[in-house]
């Protein structure tokens, strides 16, 4: 089982400036090692029967791959003594890093989709560094011995849980200082524990929205917090006093990092909340089924990036459902359960009761099925009338539930629900 504990850090000036030196001089060596691939690949990606022959044919060379450049490291320090101060695993893991980077560029997606050039690191951009292993006493009390720095005070909020190794450690820096991150593992503990069967009784439906953050196919609902918009005015005063001052100077840097602090600020809160509802979630049922945010049909998916660059991004954006879906996925296996990712296709459309598909404009938030008689929100928690009594549940949230458990409404598509008996019936599996 693999976790990560994030502690603050404090150093003094001297370990400072040793931290902001690495990171300076890993971000050159990055950016030559980038640049070594990309000179090969434009001498070296097409045939040699489709250069123009009024252009000398260039001489093929030997592909910079990761062994040879971390070789060529040795070389780097000769010329580059500055580079000896960098601890030599966390130099390589910086080849690494290139090597990931460039690999991914000519890959594709799970749907297909060739990803972007990777891009050189501006000043200031490259922000971490990794030591890909280290000595397991070295923590002491509230500081951390790092190789090459020396022992950095850090704040201590939570022990380290027993008879976990630290496998990597990492220091990236952030608005408001730097953070170490520990990897921890521990082998006894099995990553995957027995798959749990998803039942109607196990399964919790919950469906994610903007009017709502979401709601379950209980009937509770969680409001949705808006924490950048609560934040915006502050936002407005500190980008307005930043755009008085000179571009480059001391009070202009000053005026960025107090943006950046106040971005940070709504980002934790964020986070602190789609932990908390995720724990709230987990302890309600061992299966929790959504919507799935990366099917392969892209008309059939949730398609967060997609919807971001709408008109509706800001309040996209602002409620995080990818990583409340991440983050729920992660304490999930880590506690023994699971979650489903369901089609989302019509979930609002189709009728939780009688399964007829009834189509309506997105303005309309109320479901009204004209073969059942059933009146329910069509994807938020409401109250409704329901000819056999008062139904309060999504719509939605029911049928992603339903799909989830591989359970089908009472009458097939096509049918129609006439029978009291037949809706009473339909309306108590919806319940279900």
């Amino acid at each position: 089982m693999r976790t990560a504990y994030q502690y603050k850090l404090r150093p003094n000036k001297k370990q400072l400036a040793t931290i902001e030196l690495w990171l300076e001089l890993l971000r050159q060596q990055y950016n030559y090692r980038l640049g070594e691939r990309f000179s090969w690949w434009d001498e070296n990606r097409c045939p040699v029967n489709a250069c123009p022959l009024v252009i000398p044919i260039p001489q093929l060379r030997d592909n910079p791959d990761y062994y040879s450049q971390k070789r060529d490291l040795v070389n780097t320090k000769d010329k580059f003594p500055s580079y000896k101060l960098i601890h030599s695993q966390v130099l390589q893991d910086c080849i690494k890093r290139v090597k990931l980077a460039f690999d991914r560029w000519f890959k594709k997606d799970k749907n297909g989709h060739k990803l972007g050039k990777p891009r050189f690191k501006g000043i200031g951009r490259y922000r971490s560094f990794t030591y890909p292993q280290i000595k397991q006493d070295c923590m002491e009390e509230n500081k951390i011995n790092l190789p090459k720095i020396g022992k950095v005070k850090l704040i201590k909020h939570r022990l380290l849980p027993d008879d976990f190794q630290i496998k990597t450690v990492t220091i990236s820096r952030k608005a408001d200082g730097y953070y170490i991150t520990l990897s921890l593992e521990d082998k006894s503990v099995p990553a995957s524990t027995t798959e749990v069967e998803p039942t109607l009784k196990n399964t919790l439906g919950i469906d994610m929205g903007l009017k709502e953050f979401l709601v379950t196919s209980q009937g509770e609902s969680v409001p949705i917090p808006q924490y950048y918009r609560k934040s915006q005015q502050r936002l407005k005063t500190q980008k307005k006093r930043l755009s008085r001052k000179k571009k480059g100077s001391k009070r202009w840097l000053k005026a960025i990092k107090a943006v950046a602090k106040q971005h940070k600020k709504a980002a934790d809160k964020r986070k602190d909340f789609h932990f908390k509802t995720a724990n709230e979630l987990l302890l309600k049922a061992e299966v929790i089924a959504h919507v799935d945010a990366e099917r392969g049909v892209p008309e059939a998916n949730l398609n967060i990036k997609g919807q971001a660059l709408t008109r509706l991004s800001k309040s996209i954006k602002d409620a995080g459902w990818g990583q409340f879906l991440t983050i729920l996925t992660v304490k999930a296996g880590n506690a023994g359960q699971k979650t489903i990712g369901v089609n989302p296709k019509n979930t609002s459309q189709d009728c939780s009761s009688c399964g007829e598909k009834v189509k309506k404009e997105l303005n309309i938030r109320t479901h009204s099925c004209p073969h059942c008689g059933i009146v329910i929100d069509r994807d938020l928690f409401a109250f409704a009338q329901h000819p056999v009594g008062k139904h309060d549940l999504g719509n939605a949230a029911i049928n992603i539930k339903n799909r989830a458990v591989g359970h089908s409404v009472l009458k097939a598509r096509g049918a129609r629900c006439n029978s009291r008996a037949g809706k009473r019936e339909a309306h108590t599996i919806a319940q279900a």
